[in-house]
This record gives structure tokens, C-alpha cells and sequence, in this order.
């Protein structure tokens, strides 16, 4: 299950909401060493939440969340707890409108959620205006970061604009994030790998290429992973 992440929506302060002039590309440039330099494709959705407080023109609170088909949605990284209540209340609403636009189109907002066109739910929660900007989108789910302000019609075409151009960066650091921790898994796999390679040829006195045949006959016989079968063999070893 990913993990989750409750963040402060007070830091990053030197960056500048206005969307005109040298000041957003300075605000956007700063966003974007600050995503980039993330550990984690984790720290970069927690860092990315925390950025759009300060980024986008109006938000008050923000979050990311994926969204799957028939409404399931969880909430991966968000600034305040209204978050949280407020993405809950889309779970299992499959006919919701506002949520069937994110899958035909990038961005969709709520103008006023105590219209009557609106969302009173939302309302209930005191938060008016809604805007949500993919990140990622394939036929399964849906990444999605949403900001909310308690004020109607918070959000203008400016601010979808600067939305966008945030979101892009976003997307880009996330996808940064991902290989460089998928690289660094295949690296720890291939020395787990190696080492338990290793252990069999000793165990067996057989040369390495028939102590990986071992390896990958032993995995397919018991239906478990490579990886997980060579961590068994080399804690087996380091407890003899």
C-alpha cells in the first residue's frame, strides 16, 4: 500500500503566488530544484503539495490522490486534514460528474460547491472552490492534485494556467523519482541476486550459471519471487 504523509502547508514562504513577470518563473524554478531534489517518489509528492500552497494563485489546501475506476480514491499526500474529508467524500460516487471529467480531460473544477450545480458535501466542509490537475493518466487510475480554498471562485483561468505549468514540473520530478528508485531497487536485487548465487555454488559445488538455474527453478516450483527467495537463501546463510 503507499505510504501516506500529513505536511505542514507553512514552509516554502520565500516563493512568490503572483503569475506575472521574472517573479513565477522565479517561484517555478525554485519549485522545481525543490522536486528534483527529493529522495523519494513519495517525498516528491509530499514536497509537491506542500509547494502548491505557495505556488498556485487562491489554494488554501492541497492534496494528491489516485483515482480508479467506480470512484475508489486514496489520498497519497495532503496539507491539512480537511483533505482527506473532502476526497473521502468522493469514494464510491461513480456518477459524480466532477470526477468523470478528470478522465476525458486534464483539469476539472468546482466554481462554487454551494451552487446549485454544486457540491454540497464539499460545502459542509467549508471549502467552496475546487481544482484538480492530473498528473498521471492510463486507463487504470488516475493521479490527481487537487487544491481547495474556502472562498467561491477562487480559481481562474490564471490559476489553471499556473496549475498546469506546476503540474508539468510535478509530473516530470515524479517520474525522476521513480526511476531513480526503481535503479536503485534493481541494483540492491542484483546483489541479493549475486550473493545468493554465490551461496549455492559453495552449498552445491556447482559453477555459477547452474546455481542461478537452481535459483530460478526453486522460484517458478514454489511461485515466489527471485528476489524474495534469493533474501530467504542469504539470511539462511548469515544464521549458519
Amino acid at each position: 500500500m503507499p505510504k501516506r504523509f500529513v505536511v505542514a502547508a507553512s514552509e516554502f514562504s520565500e516563493l512568490s503566488r503572483s503569475d506575472t513577470g521574472f517573479e513565477l518563473a522565479e517561484g517555478l524554478t525554485a519549485a522545481a530544484q525543490q522536486l528534483h531534489e527529493t529522495s523519494s517518489p513519495h517525498a516528491t509528492l509530499r514536497t509537491a503539495v506542500r509547494l502548491a500552497v505557495r505556488i498556485l494563485p487562491g489554494v488554501e489546501y492541497a492534496g494528491i490522490s489516485v483515482i480508479e475506476p467506480k470512484a475508489h480514491r486514496q489520498t497519497l499526500a495532503w496539507t491539512d486534514e480537511v483533505v482527506r474529508s473532502a476526497d473521502a467524500l468522493s469514494v464510491g460516487r461513480e456518477h459524480h460528474p466532477y470526477l468523470n471529467r478528470l478522465w476525458t480531460a486534464p483539469v476539472a473544477r468546482i466554481e462554487d460547491s454551494a451552487a446549485e450545480d454544486g457540491d454540497l458535501a464539499l460545502s459542509g466542509l467549508g471549502l467552496r472552490s475546487v481544482l484538480s490537475l492530473r498528473l498521471r493518466a492510463d486507463r487504470r487510475r488516475l493521479t490527481v492534485l487537487t487544491a481547495y480554498a474556502r472562498a467561491p471562485r477562487a480559481f481562474d483561468e490564471s490559476a489553471t494556467r499556473i496549475g498546469r505549468l506546476f503540474t508539468a514540473h510535478v509530473g516530470i520530478a515524479l517520474d525522476s523519482a521513480t526511476l531513480r528508485e526503481q535503479l536503485t531497487e534493481a541494483m540492491r536485487t542484483r546483489d541479493l541476486i549475486g550473493q545468493a548465487t554465490g551461496i549455492l555454488m559453495e552449498r552445491l559445488d556447482i559453477d555459477a550459471s547452474e546455481a542461478f538455474a537452481s535459483l530460478v527453478r526453486t522460484s517458478q516450483r514454489e511461485n515466489v519471487k527471485l528476489r524474495d527467495l534469493a533474501r530467504r537463501i542469504v539470511d539462511a546463510g548469515e544464521g549458519e
